[in-house]
């Protein structure tokens, strides 16, 4: 049944590969898709084209869409690599990396190296020499979500 349904649709099975390829794309997170389905439309449109000639045959369409493939998936690459560009706020989602720098008042005293400050409406956990209650200290680093801080 498969193969009858194949060898109706002719040139077209590829313009069906490529359409369930960039439709899947839509539903598969990831951008790898796009680029074989476009490939797979390319072929289509050269089996449009040179259907009957005498080349054409099934093994050089896989090699064309294979090639294509690989073509497109490269450029595809390069074009999406491009809009990695630099952020005006780098820090925008490290939140805890912001504070480096900002003084604060103990809330609870370090003890044994921890303790706890208040920084805008959050509590953060510190790290850093032994302090009572009350102490003035400036944040010079993060290490695993926890501020590490010294005497302001």
């Amino acid at each position: 049944m498969l193969e009858r349904i194949f060898s109706e649709l002719g040139p077209w099975n590829w313009m069906v590969l490529g359409f369930a390829l960039l439709a899947l794309e839509i539903v598969v997170p990831g951008v790898f898709l796009l680029w074989i389905g476009i490939a797979a439309l390319i072929v289509g449109a050269i089996s449009l084209l040179i259907w009957d000639a005498g080349i054409w045959v099934w093994q050089a369409q896989v090699i064309v869409f294979l090639l294509l493939s690989l073509v497109s998936a490269y450029l595809g690459n390069r074009v999406m690599s491009g809009r990695n560009s630099q952020s005006d706020q780098p820090l925008l989602n490290r939140r805890s990396e912001q504070m480096i720098g900002r003084t604060a008042t103990l809330t609870e005293p370090i003890t044994e190296g921890r303790g706890r400050i208040q920084l805008g409406d959050t509590m953060w956990r510190v790290s850093g020499p032994d302090l009572p209650v009350g102490a003035r200290v400036r944040v010079t680093a993060v290490e695993d979500s926890e501020l590490v801080v010294e005497i302001a």
